[in-house]
């Protein structure tokens, strides 16, 4: 059947006014607790500014999603002809969307420590490991065609680990980090409503609304930050979502388009290997963050900041179109 628009129009903008509405509170929150980014080396703002981005992220997928599933349990009427498909999507795969949203839980804790206490990478690495197990041992893993649990268990971590650290990394520019999740997130949403995986194109609009939702008050000029919460939670999320879709089926075997993840994640994983490639050459840790990302690049070309913000963000757009045309053309 096909799957209402209606309820997909009502996820993309119920995250989005969730998100922006929650910010201001989280604002205010964060403040209290001093979780704000204090001016300092290499940083342009002159007051400590809310780390409260992620809290909002959160926010906005979590009310709507859990309105979402009230609505199914009571038969709205609202949700009809969807209803049906809704409620064995959320049957058929509770375990893997409560390991999702427990590993995101996790992960906005961890997050949250760091920018409080600013942890050791060791803790920040456990943290995040310990999230990708959990959607790992709910079921949604990477195969490759491979018939090895070991094997799906590994490269599944691996791949969760380096998404998170990839939009870590790119939270280095206001708007950028959140930018390149909501379009990521809006491609994922498009592939999957074609291809009628409607409860991952809910996951992902709820996703993409959550961020739009958090831009306004993050770029061109910022009262709020994502922080560790919140860069650590965008990858999270568009990592287990570049995962949850069935993009080999009986329906449509196309071998090829398992590869599409890589694609509408082109630019963050391309700007991590180069400059993990180039830390390691230089004899420094990967983890130590320096100014040779493509943002800095490009600002060192005579960019300002919200043009090459902008510019990374079409870069991105093109890559998941690419990805999108591709699948088109595999049809």
């Amino acid at each position: 059947m096909n799957f209402p628009f209606n309820v997909y129009l009502a996820s993309l903008a119920g995250s989005f006014i969730v998100s922006l509405l929650a910010l201001p509170v989280w604002r205010v929150i964060c403040l209290r607790l001093g979780l704000v980014d204090d001016p300092g080396h290499r940083k342009i703002h002159e007051s400590p500014v809310p780390l409260a981005g992620g809290f909002a992220v959160l926010t906005g997928i979590a009310v709507p999603l859990l309105l979402g599933v009230a609505l199914v349990r009571w038969n709205s009427p609202y949700l009809l002809p969807s209803h049906a498909a809704l409620d064995y999507g959320f049957y058929r795969r509770a375990t893997e969307l409560a390991a999702f949203f427990l590993g995101a839980l996790v992960i906005v804790i961890v997050g949250a420590l760091d920018d409080k206490y600013e942890l050791r990478p060791l803790f920040k690495f456990s943290g995040q490991f310990a999230a990708a197990m959990l959607v790992a041992c709910g079921g949604a893993r990477i195969t490759l065609f491979v018939p090895s649990l070991v094997f799906s268990y590994v490269v599944t971590v691996l791949w969760i680990l380096t998404v998170i650290n990839a939009f870590n990394f790119m939270d280095n520019m206001n708007g950028l980090c959140a930018g390149l999740g909501a379009v990521s997130s809006w491609f994922l949403a498009l592939i999957t409503m074609m291809d009628g995986q409607y409860l991952v194109a809910f996951l992902a609009l709820l996703t993409a609304g959550a961020l739009l939702g958090f831009l306004p008050y993050n770029f061109p000029k910022a009262t709020a930050f994502l922080g560790d919460t919140g860069s650590h939670l965008v990858g999270y999320l568009l990592a287990v979502m570049a995962i949850l879709p069935h993009f080999y089926t009986a329906q449509h075997p196309r071998v090829w388009a398992v590869f599409t993840p890589l694609l509408i994640l082109a630019v963050p994983l391309g700007d991590l290997a180069w400059v993990v490639l180039l830390r390691t050459r230089l004899g420094k840790p990967f983890y130590v963050g320096d100014t040779n990302h493509l943002s800095h690049r490009l600002v060192r070309r005579g960019l300002d900041k919200p043009f090459a913000v902008l510019c990374i963000w079409l870069l991105a757009v093109l890559c998941g179109g690419l990805s999108f045309l591709l699948l088109l053309g595999g049809r």
